[in-house]
């Protein structure tokens, strides 16, 4: 695991701001993500069954979607940094490599503490908290590099229309269970104005699964926050009515 102390934001251009962010939805994803199922399995009863199966199965889908994040990162943003810019994206893969690792030694511990006996779970619980927590550090640091250095070197290669290409190969590369995930933390987290850009995603997907997104997503909004959202979507707003035709 990484073990760097923070470091000063670096500096971006004044016009960032209007180019496009390739990493600032599923950043903001991923960060909800991972501060709820830290703050789950720091309250959780390891001895109560059910408690304990909800949380640690958050935690698993967690682990997946942070495992599947580095492979696309991988995959299609690196490697697009790396086509034009050599050694650009060299840190950030660097930490990947120790992510993978980091995933796999947690997933060990919540399965030990699965099959732990009764007197030894508490203990086994909040050393995985803890463990969490560091890994959730780690990957803050680590998404603010690629937020900034990594933005950097995309906006100096590529123009914006390259990188919409770029994010429309990355998502049409989701499964469906994996983008409804994304979808389900990423809405919750967004600003007003960054959910109401998913207005696209009625037109380009399947009435069906864009329901499906709306009913997972809606449990998840105050009813200020579903209202607006409902009405830039031309949505009924009460609940219960997702279905399109």
């Amino acid at each position: 695991m990484t073990t760097a102390t923070p470091s000063r934001p670096a500096a971006t251009p004044a016009t960032s701001a209007q180019r496009l962010d390739l990493y600032v939805g599923i950043h903001k994803a991923l960060r909800h993500f991972m501060t709820d199922t830290l703050h789950r399995i720091g309250r959780m009863d390891a001895n109560d069954a059910d408690d304990r199966r909800r949380t640690l199965a958050q935690f698993e889908s967690l682990m997946d979607l942070c495992e599947q994040h580095v492979h696309h990162e991988n995959d299609f943003v690196h490697a697009a940094i790396e086509a034009r810019q050599p050694r650009g994206a060299a840190r950030t893969a660097d930490d990947h490599v120790e992510h993978i690792a980091h995933i796999a030694a947690l997933r060990d511990e919540a399965r030990s503490l699965e099959q732990a006996e009764p007197s030894a779970r508490a203990s086994m619980a909040l050393r995985l908290y803890r463990h969490l927590a560091l890994f959730v550090a780690d990957n803050f640091q680590h998404m603010n590099v690629e937020e900034t250095q990594n933005n950097a070197a995309l906006w100096a290669n590529y123009r914006d229309d390259e990188l919409m290409a770029l994010h429309h190969r990355i998502v049409s590369s989701l499964p469906p269970e994996e983008n409804l995930m994304v979808m389900r933390w990423m809405i919750p987290a967004s600003t007003p104005a960054e959910r109401a850009g998913t207005r696209g995603m009625r037109a380009g997907a399947p009435a069906e699964a864009f329901a499906a997104v709306i009913d997972a997503v809606r449990p998840h909004l105050d009813d200020h926050a579903w209202d607006r959202l409902a009405r830039a979507l031309g949505i009924p707003q009460q609940p219960g009515l997702c279905h399109f035709g």
